[in-house]
């Protein structure tokens, strides 16, 4: 069940990597939901996104932990 929310949490932040608030707004609650190892998974994922879309990479201090 925890691996099918990481990769709904991919999914959602693929649809929304268009909008630099509502991507920061997911990545939160993204944090909040996960295991720890899913999070280490989740900032390789947000980090090839954020080479596509660099106006993305303000979301990356919800990352810092």
């Amino acid at each position: 069940m925890a691996r099918a929310m990481l990769e709904y949490t991919k999914t959602v932040l693929k649809k929304v990597s268009f909008d630099t608030t509502l991507f920061c707004k997911e990545v939160k609650k993204a944090v909040t939901r996960l295991l720890p190892y899913e999070i280490e998974e989740l900032k390789i994922f947000i980090h090839s996104l954020v080479q596509q879309n660099p106006e993305l990479n303000q979301c990356l201090i919800y990352l810092k932990s």
